[in-house]
Formats: structure tokens, C-alpha cells, sequence
């Protein structure tokens, strides 16, 4: 067996145990069933607004000579 041959053997078994561990970890069907969406009575109170930040230091473009 030459050293390619013993390696796309062991990419091949490596790839096998990265899809089966995807199918394992991944549930089925998780992609194609839409987010719940909160009903009325479940909804929180909108939070009170924040004060604006306070304006950073100006930084103003200086032309090139």
C-alpha cells in the first residue's frame, strides 16, 4: 500500500465519524420547523430607553500635503 492509499483510507473512516457525530448531535427535523412565536399573554413589557451615551472625542480627517 503506498502512503495515499493509507491516507484517503483514513479520511474516508474520519469522515464517516464527523457525519455520524453531525446525525447524532444534529435532532431531525430541527431546520424545517418554524421558531414559536410568543402569543399575546406571553409577551414581556417593553423596557424603558436608555439615556443616550455621552459623544466620544471628535476625529476629523487631516488632508495630505
Amino acid at each position: 500500500m503506498t502512503s495515499q492509499k493509507i491516507a484517503g483510507f483514513l479520511g474516508t473512516i474520519v469522515a464517516i465519524i464527523v457525519l455520524a457525530a453531525a446525525f447524532y448531535y444534529v435532532p431531525p427535523g430541527a431546520k424545517s420547523v418554524p421558531a414559536k412565536q410568543a402569543g399575546p399573554a406571553e409577551q414581556q413589557p417593553a423596557a424603558t430607553a436608555a439615556p443616550p451615551a455621552a459623544p466620544g472625542p471628535v476625529v476629523r480627517d487631516i488632508p495630505q500635503q
